[in-house]
């Protein structure tokens, strides 16, 4: 029998009606910063290229500086960086998944063990 995955904790940040970010956004920094690809963080998440481009825009579009600059293909080929804000927002968000999951392991432990038994840990 597999252990069952440990509880995690996922973090949505909520700024106003107009933006955020959460869990999806940062894993698809990571994975840009990662890849150098728009389209391969994409994919790599099960996502459409155009859902992935569309999710770049906002959040370029909801920070002061864009988080990832882009260029179109062609002979040298596209791609794509997260910017220095881009990098530091990242690392501004796993830091507080951080704190969070530490500040929070006894809370998250005393819920879980409130859980029903479920067959096959699932």
């Amino acid at each position: 029998m597999t252990q069952p995955e440990p509880p995690s904790l996922r973090i949505r940040i909520v700024f106003g009606d107009e933006a955020m970010l959460g869990p999806g956004k940062a894993d698809l920094l990571e994975r840009i910063r990662d890849t150098g690809s728009i389209a391969a963080a994409g994919r790599s998440m099960s996502m459409s290229y155009k859902r992935a481009w569309m999710l770049v825009e906002s959040m370029n579009a909801a920070f002061r500086e864009p988080l990832v600059d882009s260029s179109r293909g062609g002979a040298k080929g596209g791609g794509a960086h997260l910017t220095d804000t881009g990098i530091e927002v990242l690392a501004q968000y796993r830091k507080l998944e951080d704190i969070m999951a530490e500040a929070g392991a006894a809370r998250i432990a005393a819920i879980q063990s409130l859980l029903r038994d479920i067959p096959g840990g699932k």
